[in-house]
């Protein structure tokens, strides 16, 4: 019999191991969301009656970037989906792997920014810098990692060949040597946009909220789950 939800053969109708095909099965109590599970005498692979395959449901890509977007966390979204926590870390990625980079216009003005965070621990810190585009409010380019003139340079980058009209900055040392002096300009309330994106950004993803129990612990994740929130 096949489940049209889940698209699973059951056990219980067959009476065949899945693994070895043999009918040498008996049952062996449930499992914590009450499926009976079963154990085969004659490979000794331990079962259960029917998997559900909610992860493979069409819409689940779509629901994971919803989510994510709405500031639900890890474990909340696969409650929420019905899918393991394994699963729906493998899915980010592969979510943020078939997410390009948006074409940057040229001659546009721009904000760059870093925000702090941590990974694991708050004496690990890491800082996001990004750079939003003035009219669109679109971010055009990011990246993560120390507070040093590299990390800044990765974003920076990308304005330079985009021939960018004017950078506007706030007063970091650092970025008056890494920005030609005829395009760079740090004035009072000129990084409003980008000041209030970040505030925006820590509203909206658990990880990054001030005052929680929420963090990131992987910074390959945290990078697929910005990814997935500025360009999806």
């Amino acid at each position: 019999m096949i489940n049209n939800d889940t698209l699973c053969i059951k056990v219980s109708d067959t009476g065949i191991c899945p693994k070895c095909k043999s009918k040498a099965i008996i049952k062996n109590g449930f499992t914590k969301n009450r499926k009976q599970q079963y154990h085969c005498k004659t490979c000794a692979t331990r079962f259960i009656d029917y998997y559900t395959n909610k992860a493979y449901l069409p819409t689940t890509n779509n629901n994971i970037i919803k989510l994510t977007k709405e500031g639900l966390g890890i474990r909340s979204t696969a409650r929420v989906l019905q899918i393991s926590v394994t699963t729906l870390l493998k899915r980010i990625i592969t979510i943020a792997k078939n997410i390009s980079q948006p074409i940057i216009s040229k001659y546009n003005t721009y904000e760059v920014d870093e925000m702090r965070s941590f990974i694991k621990r708050k004496d690990k810190l890491i800082w996001i810098v990004y750079a939003l585009e003035r009219e669109t409010k679109q971010v055009v380019s990011f990246t993560i990692g120390a507070r040093t003139n590299k990390t800044l340079n990765v974003v920076l980058t990308s304005l330079r060949l985009s021939k960018a009209k004017t950078i506007y900055t706030d007063g970091l040392k650092h970025y008056q040597f890494l920005i030609e002096k005829s395009i760079h300009k740090v004035i009072r309330f000129a990084t409003n946009h980008i000041e209030r994106n970040n505030l925006t950004l820590r509203v909206n993803l658990k990880r990054l909220n001030r005052r929680t129990i929420c963090y990131s612990k992987s910074f390959m994740l945290l990078q697929c789950i910005l990814r997935i929130y500025f360009w999806s």
